[in-house]
């Protein structure tokens, strides 16, 4: 997978996972006290689709018409949904789009950076120099937003447990290397020895079944928290596509966000359909007791 995130910008796992984000956040501000927001893989913030389809020296087929382009405008979308496709319009608008098309898409710190609070905090750790550049220029008006070169899992063990005692930790790793999967696995081990109570949430590609369940298998073996898993498709094995979708496991899921997931896939999953056999799934990795 590229590096670069602006060329898979706004795709059907964005949708996923942004979407899911908010709700995350929202279910977190239902009290009052403050919390940390770490984000391990943070990008750049923000993209413009006009250049998704600008490779490294190859014109690419943009992925966003198949994601948020399909959703954004649709106004049967449940409310647990309406409130992300409310703010990517307003977001679009903002960065000076005039025109009916989308042309702007935030990245998760956008997302977060705007619903928080003044007593929420966010740390962005990006170690690629050219995308911490551009996340920095994105967050520079930020309210207690705090970008850092940095090995987003050795900010982990930096900043966990953190002076707030309530933290969302996003773990959205580019996938580059074979050995992700081993590396947020171990990750997860060491900052839940650190933060048993944080709420952790982890962005996951379903390119190969058996990568992805070796890795749930994993986490469950460390013995976690009650953790929830999220996973849509949009086309089935037989498909030749290479991502066929993506999955987010959440370990101390808030309070009825278990709910506000399957409204959210149950709408999604047909919306986003590309090819026959997709759908989703959510079930918990680790049961509530």
């Amino acid at each position: 997978m590229n590096y670069r995130h602006q060329f898979h910008a706004g795709n059907f796992a964005d949708v996923l996972k942004h979407a899911l984000l908010v709700r995350l956040v929202r279910a977190l501000q239902k009290k009052e006290k403050g919390f940390l927001y770490l984000d391990t893989h943070a990008g750049r913030g923000g993209y413009d689709l006009a250049q998704a389809a600008a490779g490294d020296s190859l014109v690419r087929q943009p992925e966003w018409p198949d994601g948020v382009g399909r959703v954004v405008g649709r106004t049967d979308a449940p409310a647990e949904f309406a409130e992300y496709a409310a703010f990517v319009r307003e977001y679009d608008r903002r960065q000076g789009n005039i025109g009916p098309a989308l042309r702007f898409y935030p990245g998760s710190p956008a997302v977060v950076g705007e619903l928080a609070r003044p007593q929420d905090r966010l740390v962005l750790c990006e170690r690629h120099p050219a995308e911490n550049d551009a996340l920095r220029a994105t967050m520079s008006l930020a309210l207690r937003a705090t970008v850092q070169l940095v090995d987003g899992y050795q900010a982990l063990r930096a900043l966990l447990p953190p002076p707030e005692r309530r933290a969302l930790v996003l773990i959205d790793p580019p996938f580059e290397s074979q050995t992700e999967f081993a590396e947020i696995a171990r990750a997860i081990g060491d900052a839940l020895t650190r933060f048993p109570s944080g709420v952790f949430a982890v962005w996951y590609p379903l390119t190969e079944r058996a990568r992805a369940d070796e890795f749930l298998a994993a986490v469950r073996s460390l013995g976690p928290p009650p953790t929830l898993v999220a996973e849509l498709t949009v086309a089935g094995g037989a498909s030749n596509l290479k991502m066929k979708g993506c999955g987010l496991m959440v370990i101390n899921p808030p309070w009825q966000f278990e709910r506000e997931v399957r409204v959210v896939l149950d709408w999604l999953a047909p919306a986003l359909a590309r090819e026959p056999g997709g759908g989703s799934w959510v079930e918990w990795l680790v049961p509530e007791l």
